[in-house]
Protein backbone atom coordinates (compact mmCIF):
# COMPACT_ATOMS: atom_id res chain seq x y z
CA UNK A 1 0.00 0.00 0.00
CA UNK A 2 2.73 2.14 0.89
CA UNK A 3 4.66 1.64 -2.58
CA UNK A 4 1.20 2.32 -4.24
CA UNK A 5 0.92 5.21 -2.61
CA UNK A 6 4.14 6.53 -2.96
CA UNK A 7 3.98 5.93 -6.74
CA UNK A 8 0.89 8.06 -7.14
CA UNK A 9 2.56 10.89 -5.16
CA UNK A 10 5.41 10.79 -7.43
CA UNK A 11 3.59 10.94 -10.45
CA UNK A 12 0.92 13.50 -9.27
CA UNK A 13 4.14 15.45 -9.02
CA UNK A 14 5.45 14.78 -11.90
CA UNK A 15 2.63 16.01 -13.62
CA UNK A 16 2.43 19.26 -11.79
CA UNK A 17 6.03 19.69 -13.00
CA UNK A 18 4.82 19.05 -16.49
CA UNK A 19 2.47 21.33 -16.11
CA UNK A 20 4.27 24.14 -14.73
CA UNK A 21 6.41 23.59 -17.38
CA UNK A 22 4.02 24.14 -19.92
CA UNK A 23 2.28 26.91 -18.40
CA UNK A 24 5.41 28.73 -18.37
CA UNK A 25 5.84 28.46 -21.82
CA UNK A 26 2.70 29.52 -22.82
CA UNK A 27 2.74 32.85 -20.69
CA UNK A 28 6.58 33.25 -22.31
CA UNK A 29 5.62 33.33 -25.91
CA UNK A 30 4.34 36.22 -27.85
CA UNK A 31 0.81 36.15 -28.64
CA UNK A 32 -0.66 35.29 -32.13
CA UNK A 33 -0.83 38.84 -34.47
CA UNK A 34 -4.46 38.89 -35.20
CA UNK A 35 -4.10 39.70 -38.90
CA UNK A 36 -5.75 43.08 -39.71
CA UNK A 37 -7.65 43.81 -42.80
CA UNK A 38 -6.16 44.71 -46.07
CA UNK A 39 -7.59 47.96 -47.10
CA UNK A 40 -8.10 47.97 -50.94
CA UNK A 41 -7.11 51.39 -52.51
CA UNK A 42 -9.97 52.17 -55.04
CA UNK A 43 -8.65 52.77 -58.55
CA UNK A 44 -9.24 56.52 -59.71
CA UNK A 45 -11.15 56.87 -62.24
CA UNK A 46 -9.57 59.54 -65.10
CA UNK A 47 -11.23 61.83 -68.14
CA UNK A 48 -9.43 62.48 -70.93
CA UNK A 49 -9.54 66.28 -71.54
CA UNK A 50 -8.26 68.38 -75.01
CA UNK A 51 -5.60 71.04 -74.50
CA UNK A 52 -4.59 73.90 -76.55
CA UNK A 53 -1.09 74.42 -76.98
CA UNK A 54 1.45 76.73 -79.70
CA UNK A 55 2.70 75.05 -82.55
CA UNK A 56 6.57 75.06 -82.44
CA UNK A 57 6.44 77.62 -85.28
CA UNK A 58 3.83 79.39 -82.57
CA UNK A 59 1.76 80.67 -85.30
CA UNK A 60 -1.24 78.16 -84.55
CA UNK A 61 -2.73 76.02 -82.40
CA UNK A 62 -2.37 72.04 -81.62
CA UNK A 63 -4.24 69.63 -79.37
CA UNK A 64 -3.03 67.66 -76.94
CA UNK A 65 -4.83 64.95 -75.27
CA UNK A 66 -4.37 64.83 -71.32
CA UNK A 67 -5.70 62.86 -68.67
CA UNK A 68 -6.82 64.10 -65.37
CA UNK A 69 -8.75 62.69 -62.18
CA UNK A 70 -12.25 62.51 -63.11
CA UNK A 71 -14.60 65.38 -60.93
CA UNK A 72 -18.32 65.42 -60.23
CA UNK A 73 -18.60 69.19 -59.41
CA UNK A 74 -18.13 71.85 -62.56
CA UNK A 75 -16.07 73.80 -60.81
CA UNK A 76 -14.01 71.47 -60.48
CA UNK A 77 -12.99 70.50 -63.94
CA UNK A 78 -12.91 74.16 -64.65
CA UNK A 79 -9.74 74.58 -62.67
CA UNK A 80 -8.35 71.41 -63.19
CA UNK A 81 -8.60 71.81 -67.32
CA UNK A 82 -7.36 75.41 -67.03
CA UNK A 83 -4.40 74.01 -64.66
CA UNK A 84 -3.56 71.25 -67.30
CA UNK A 85 -3.19 73.93 -69.64
CA UNK A 86 -0.79 75.91 -67.30
CA UNK A 87 0.98 73.30 -66.79
CA UNK A 88 2.43 73.36 -70.46
CA UNK A 89 2.79 70.68 -72.64
CA UNK A 90 3.93 67.25 -72.51
CA UNK A 91 5.22 67.25 -76.44
CA UNK A 92 7.25 70.37 -79.06
CA UNK A 93 4.25 72.10 -78.33
CA UNK A 94 4.98 75.56 -76.90
CA UNK A 95 3.15 77.19 -73.69
CA UNK A 96 0.21 79.32 -74.35
CA UNK A 97 -0.18 80.82 -70.72
CA UNK A 98 3.46 81.40 -68.08
CA UNK A 99 4.21 78.28 -66.01
CA UNK A 100 3.59 81.35 -62.93
CA UNK A 101 0.42 82.31 -64.25
CA UNK A 102 -2.25 81.63 -60.97
CA UNK A 103 -5.91 80.45 -61.91
CA UNK A 104 -7.61 83.17 -59.26
CA UNK A 105 -11.12 82.07 -60.11
CA UNK A 106 -13.18 80.84 -63.07
CA UNK A 107 -16.88 80.60 -63.31
CA UNK A 108 -19.57 79.93 -65.71
CA UNK A 109 -23.00 81.89 -66.36
CA UNK A 110 -25.33 80.30 -69.66
CA UNK A 111 -22.77 80.38 -72.49
CA UNK A 112 -19.88 82.98 -70.62
CA UNK A 113 -17.20 81.70 -69.12
CA UNK A 114 -14.85 84.61 -66.80
CA UNK A 115 -11.68 83.36 -66.25
CA UNK A 116 -9.46 85.69 -63.52
CA UNK A 117 -5.87 85.47 -63.82
CA UNK A 118 -2.95 86.23 -61.51
CA UNK A 119 -0.74 89.28 -63.09
CA UNK A 120 1.85 87.00 -63.89
CA UNK A 121 -0.11 86.20 -66.95
CA UNK A 122 0.82 90.13 -68.38
CA UNK A 123 3.82 90.25 -66.34
CA UNK A 124 5.57 87.73 -67.85
CA UNK A 125 4.12 87.19 -71.21
CA UNK A 126 6.55 87.36 -74.07
CA UNK A 127 3.92 89.81 -76.11
CA UNK A 128 3.80 89.71 -79.57
CA UNK A 129 0.48 89.44 -81.55
CA UNK A 130 0.84 85.80 -82.74
CA UNK A 131 1.76 85.11 -78.90
CA UNK A 132 -0.83 86.87 -77.74
CA UNK A 133 -3.28 84.81 -79.77
CA UNK A 134 -1.94 81.82 -78.99
CA UNK A 135 -2.87 82.78 -75.51
CA UNK A 136 -6.49 83.88 -75.79
CA UNK A 137 -7.97 81.14 -78.70
CA UNK A 138 -5.59 78.02 -76.62
CA UNK A 139 -7.79 79.01 -72.88
CA UNK A 140 -11.37 80.12 -75.38
CA UNK A 141 -10.66 76.76 -77.41
CA UNK A 142 -9.45 74.57 -74.43
CA UNK A 143 -12.51 75.30 -72.75
CA UNK A 144 -15.26 74.95 -75.50
CA UNK A 145 -13.23 71.72 -76.89
CA UNK A 146 -14.00 70.09 -73.14
CA UNK A 147 -17.05 72.33 -72.09
CA UNK A 148 -19.14 72.68 -75.76
CA UNK A 149 -21.42 74.91 -73.87
CA UNK A 150 -19.05 77.96 -73.18
CA UNK A 151 -18.77 79.70 -76.82
CA UNK A 152 -17.06 83.33 -74.99
CA UNK A 153 -14.67 83.81 -72.56
CA UNK A 154 -14.32 86.62 -70.22
CA UNK A 155 -10.47 87.64 -69.31
CA UNK A 156 -10.00 89.18 -66.01
CA UNK A 157 -6.50 89.95 -64.62
CA UNK A 158 -6.61 90.34 -60.70
CA UNK A 159 -10.40 90.53 -61.16
CA UNK A 160 -10.01 93.66 -63.59
CA UNK A 161 -11.09 93.70 -67.50
CA UNK A 162 -8.13 94.49 -69.61
CA UNK A 163 -7.59 95.86 -73.10
CA UNK A 164 -5.36 93.71 -73.72
CA UNK A 165 -2.23 91.49 -72.38
CA UNK A 166 0.43 93.04 -74.16
CA UNK A 167 -1.06 95.76 -76.45
CA UNK A 168 -2.18 93.31 -79.64
CA UNK A 169 -5.60 91.43 -78.88
CA UNK A 170 -8.19 92.63 -77.83
CA UNK A 171 -9.95 91.09 -74.40
CA UNK A 172 -12.08 93.95 -72.67
CA UNK A 173 -15.08 91.90 -74.12
CA UNK A 174 -15.74 88.44 -74.45
CA UNK A 175 -13.66 86.40 -77.15
CA UNK A 176 -15.71 84.27 -79.20
CA UNK A 177 -14.72 80.67 -79.86
CA UNK A 178 -12.78 80.17 -82.70
CA UNK A 179 -11.52 76.88 -83.38
CA UNK A 180 -9.68 78.44 -87.43
CA UNK A 181 -6.78 79.23 -85.19
CA UNK A 182 -6.25 75.60 -84.49
CA UNK A 183 -4.73 72.80 -86.27
CA UNK A 184 -5.09 68.53 -86.15
CA UNK A 185 -1.27 67.16 -86.19
CA UNK A 186 -1.67 65.64 -89.41
CA UNK A 187 -2.72 68.97 -91.21
CA UNK A 188 0.55 70.50 -89.99
CA UNK A 189 2.44 70.47 -93.10
CA UNK A 190 0.05 72.60 -96.11
CA UNK A 191 -1.08 74.89 -92.90
CA UNK A 192 -0.16 78.84 -93.83
CA UNK A 193 0.74 80.39 -90.85
CA UNK A 194 -2.61 83.29 -90.09
CA UNK A 195 -1.71 86.56 -91.70
CA UNK A 196 -3.42 88.84 -88.75
CA UNK A 197 -4.82 88.82 -85.65
CA UNK A 198 -8.86 89.53 -84.90
CA UNK A 199 -7.91 93.52 -84.45
CA UNK A 200 -6.88 93.22 -88.11
CA UNK A 201 -3.47 93.98 -87.21
CA UNK A 202 0.16 91.87 -88.01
Amino acid sequence: MKGNRLLLIVAAVIVLALGALVLRNYLASPPTPVPQPVEVEEPKVMREIMLYFAAPSADYLLPETREIEDCQQEEDCLRDTMQALIDGPATSSLAVLPAQTVLRDIRVEGSLATVDFSADLVSLHPGGSFSELMTVYGVTNTLAANFPYIRQVQFLIEGQRRESIRGHVGIAEPVTVDFRFAREPAAVAPAEPLATDPEGRN
